[in-house]
C-alpha cells in the first residue's frame, strides 16, 4: 500500500505541511504541489464546488506523487466518506463536529470492519488496482486512513473530550473562521476568548494523544501557532495564494514602470 506521507512525518516527529485547494483543481496542480515539496494537499468539497468524479480525477493525479491527498467531504454522510476514500482519498476531513456521536459516525464509514462498517470495493483506485489478501488490505487501509475531526463552534468546543476519546480520531482540526464565528467574534484571532479556545484544543490534544491541525492564512499567524502548539498546518488556500502573489507582481511591475520612465 502507498504510505501516507502526512502519518509518516508526524511519526518522523516532524510538521507536515499541507495546503488547501478548492478552486485550482487542473491536472497540472499536483505536480505544482510536488514542487513545493508539500506533504499532504486538502481537497476542499464542503466550500469548494468540486464534484464527486473531479475529486477522483485529482486524487489520480495526487497518485503520482508522495504528496498525501485528504478530502474535506460536506457532510457526514457515509456515501460522501466511503465514496471518496474508494476513489483513494488517504483521509477525510469532516467539517463542524459538534458531538462524539457525530465523529463516531465518521470513523465507522471510513474504517473497514472490526472498526467499522465500511463496504468492501478493494482492487481499484482505493488499492490503486492492485489485487491482494482481502484482510491484509482492510487492515493496512485500516491503518493509513487519517481521520480529522474539525472543532468550529461552541458546541464543538464544550464536546471536546468526548469527541478526542473516539477511537480512530488522529486530529482535532480549529476551524478558526467558523469559530470565532460560534464563539460571537468572527475574525477576531487575537480575542482573549479565541485564544482559551486555541488553548483548550492544544491541551485535549496532549491530554488524549492526538494531534493538533490549522490553517494559517500567513506567516505569522503560521508562527504564532506553531509557537502554542499546532503540530499540522495546512499553509492557506490556493485563491488566496495566487491573488497575493499576483498583486504583489503587480506592484512591482509598476515600480518598475515608474523607474523606467524617470529615464
Amino acid at each position: 500500500m502507498h504510505p501516507n506521507y502526512l502519518k509518516a512525518q508526524l511519526e518522523a516527529g516532524q510538521v507536515p505541511v499541507g495546503h488547501m485547494i478548492w478552486e485550482f483543481g487542473t491536472r497540472g496542480i499536483a505536480s505544482l504541489v510536488t514542487q513545493a515539496e508539500l506533504d499532504f494537499v486538502l481537497l476542499d468539497m464542503e466550500h469548494g464546488a468540486f464534484t464527486s468524479a473531479q475529486i477522483a480525477d485529482q486524487i489520480a493525479w495526487f497518485q503520482a506523487t508522495h504528496v498525501t491527498p485528504i478530502v474535506r467531504v460536506p457532510q457526514a454522510e457515509y456515501h460522501f466518506i466511503a465514496r471518496t476514500l474508494d476513489a483513494g482519498a488517504m483521509g477525510i476531513m469532516m467539517p463542524n463536529v459538534r458531538t462524539p456521536d457525530m465523529a463516531i459516525s465518521v470513523v465507522k464509514a471510513a474504517k473497514y470492519a472490526p472498526l467499522g462498517c465500511r463496504g468492501l470495493g478493494l482492487g481499484g483506485s482505493v488499492t490503486r488496482y492492485e489485487m491482494g489478501d482481502p484482510r491484509q488490505q482492510m487492515n493496512a487501509l485500516n491503518d493509513s486512513t487519517v481521520i480529522i475531526c474539525q472543532i468550529e463552534s461552541a458546541e464543538g468546543l464544550n464536546h471536546l473530550d468526548d469527541i478526542a476519546s473516539v477511537a480512530g480520531v488522529d486530529i482535532l482540526w480549529v476551524g478558526q473562521s467558523d469559530l470565532s464565528q460560534s464563539l460571537g467574534i468572527p475574525g477576531q484571532f487575537d480575542h482573549p476568548d479565541f485564544q482559551a479556545a486555541l488553548q483548550r484544543v492544544i491541551a485535549c490534544c496532549r491530554q488524549h494523544g492526538l494531534e493538533a491541525g490549522i490553517q494559517p492564512s500567513n506567516l505569522a499567524q503560521c508562527r504564532q501557532w506553531l509557537d502554542i502548539g499546532f503540530n499540522v498546518i495546512s499553509f492557506s488556500v490556493d485563491t488566496a495564494v495566487y491573488a497575493e502573489a499576483l498583486a504583489n507582481a503587480r506592484q512591482a511591475v509598476d515600480s518598475l514602470a515608474a523607474a523606467a520612465a524617470l529615464t
